[in-house]
């Protein structure tokens, strides 16, 4: 019978797994859960990993380095309950010729559907609305309301949940522009969107939706020079990575009220 090692503290693996899906995972194997309240510590991995055949991962577990892996010699199988798998494989994970799968595809399904519900909830401008009416109010701005209906939506960035939000906005008439410089033309058409320069995207915009991953090239990427070129009433939304906003850039335009921004995300996260 195979060993099944839940790496995660208890509480992530409660929001991953219900009772019933634990009892599902018991039919495959032993299951070991590691019922601590903190994150696992690298001494603590080693401890609970010991003997797995199968370790599942998520928010919180430390790199899966040669340390680790030493105490695992027949490990087969990485299940990572998170988006990227960056900061729990290692090389020496890849040179034991272990399996990893992530959790990807899916988490980028609900990342989209946040970035629909920031865009329909910020186009009818809602929070605004709100904060008028509970400060006595009634009919201030509502000029402002705008229709998810002809206008132009940029995506920056056509991963896993940069493409789920392209095929979700197929459901309303908008123009969907694409920044990103490993998607061809033809590719993104097939998408349902039209590939532009970041340039373009950001000037014609009237909502910008960043789905593009954290790398040294996306550092900061949209900063002062870029958020000038952004329309007046523009919206920002990022649901991706905080490092990819200069924050105090934003700020400053923020405080202008040219720009209206929705973040799921901030530098540090």
């Amino acid at each position: 019978m195979k060993k099944i090692v839940l790496l995660p503290n208890k509480e992530t693996t409660n929001k991953i797994f219900s009772e019933e899906k634990l009892k599902e995972l018991s039919t495959i194997g032993e299951v070991i859960i590691n019922n601590d309240t903190d994150n696992p510590s690298h001494d603590r991995v080693k401890e609970l990993i010991k003997g797995a055949n199968i370790v599942i991962t998520s928010w919180g577990c430390p790199n899966l380095d040669s340390d680790i892996l030493n105490a695992a010699p027949d490990l087969e199988l990485v299940l990572h309950g998170a988006g990227s798998v960056k900061g729990i494989v290692s090389k020496e994970l890849w040179d034991k010729g272990v399996r990893v799968s992530g959790s990807a595809l899916v988490l980028g399904k609900g990342v989209a559907e946040t970035a629909l519900g920031f865009t329909i909830t910020s186009l009818k401008y809602m929070w605004n609305l709100s904060e008028n009416l509970r400060n006595g109010g009634w009919g201030e701005d509502r000029d402002k309301i705008r229709e998810v209906y002809d206008i132009k939506v940029g995506v920056i960035g056509a991963g896993f949940a940069g493409r789920h939000y392209i095929k979700l906005m197929q459901n309303f008439d908008v123009e969907v522009l694409l920044y990103d410089p490993f998607v061809s033309e033809g590719k993104a058409s097939e998408m349902g969107a039209k590939k532009v320069e970041l340039d373009e995207l950001l000037k014609t915009s009237d909502v910008v939706s960043i789905h593009a991953a954290s790398v040294p090239a996306t550092y900061k990427m949209i900063n002062k020079e870029k958020l000038k070129l952004m329309k007046d009433d523009a919206i920002l939304i990022n649901t991706a990575r905080g490092a990819i906003i200069d924050e105090d850039d934003l700020l400053e335009e923020l405080k202008k009220g040219r720009l209206f921004a929705c973040l799921d995300v901030t530098d540090p996260e």
